[in-house]
């Protein structure tokens, strides 16, 4: 079996590793004064925000097409027809819906999606969970099992210095954007897992004061001290990536994973000052191969 994802869950491995655990990424697309690129194909996360800081205009994402899913399915099915595709929430964008419609495309192919109810590095997760459960020979239902079990576990925060980007997407109410934005507040945004959207769950004056918020809601979940599976992640701003994993250290007992920038379609929704922590008890990774 092979795993299929979109750009948008962060799998953070090398490609040496993406290609021994057949994980294929289909590029999600983001478009900049009417030219579109595909990430990780086209353009990387440096050059977006270096083009993103020299024009006026605000940028538009989109996700792959039916066919370019479709492509990749009739591609793999020939060598393999069972695929698991594992892709970013269906509730800020399209991609997983665009999956199945591909997969419609392509009867040859034996194809099993995953909605993963969330997205960068802790949908990053679930598909590397499944690949190496799968490369040690487990069944499908097993691997399932095993990925809803990471996807309870695991839990996403991130924040940021500015909402316009935000504002501009649609992803969070307009007027409560607009407000924090006039009084110059950091929200503190989590993913709720029922529909796999964001929610705020707080707001700070000072952007070190939403970091520190940050690592506060998660000791509403984890006591101080616990075992935790930790990766930071940012759009363009590692400064604030760093300030947030000392905190997070601080208060915890971190495996950390590589710090390092999140999908730039993502970023392309919050902005350039987004930095975001995913965690998990250590304790739910155990006996993963």
């Amino acid at each position: 079996m092979q795993i299929v994802t979109d750009s948008g869950t962060d799998v953070y491995l090398s490609a040496e590793q993406v290609a021994e655990l057949d994980i294929h990424v289909v590029p999600l697309i983001v478009t900049l004064e009417g030219k579109s690129y595909r990430e990780g194909v086209d353009i990387q996360p440096g050059e977006f925000y270096r083009l993103l800081a020299s024009i006026d205009s605000l940028p538009i994402t989109s996700q792959p097409s039916a066919g370019e899913f479709a492509e990749t399915y009739r591609r793999l099915a020939v060598t393999d027809p069972d695929i698991l595709s594992i892709h970013m929430t269906s509730g800020l964008s399209g991609t997983f819906n665009a999956a199945q419609a591909g997969a419609k495309l392509v009867p040859e192919a034996n194809v099993t999606h995953v909605d993963t109810k969330t997205l960068s590095a802790a949908a990053g997760w679930q598909v590397e969970a499944a690949a190496r459960a799968l490369k040690a020979g487990w069944p499908t239902e097993k691997v399932l099992a095993l990925m809803e079990r990471v996807g309870v576990a695991s839990d996403s925060l991130y924040t940021l210095r500015e909402l316009k980007y935000l504002i501009h997407g649609g992803r969070i109410s307009h007027m409560k954007g607009l407000i924090a934005s006039v009084l110059n507040l950091k929200p503190l945004i989590g993913v709720e897992k029922v529909n796999g959207t964001y929610v705020q769950l707080g707001q700070a004056r000072a952007f070190k004061g939403a970091l520190k918020g940050l690592v506060d809601l998660m000791t509403q979940q984890h006591a101080p001290g616990s075992a935790l599976r930790v990766q930071v992640l940012y759009s363009h701003n590692p400064e604030g990536a760093a300030m947030l994993r000392e905190l997070v250290d601080q208060r915890f007992d971190c495996t950390w994973l590589p710090v390092g920038p999140m999908s730039l379609v993502l970023g392309a929704h919050t902005g350039p000052t987004m930095v975001g922590v995913a965690y998990a008890s250590l304790a739910a990774f155990a006996d993963i191969p």
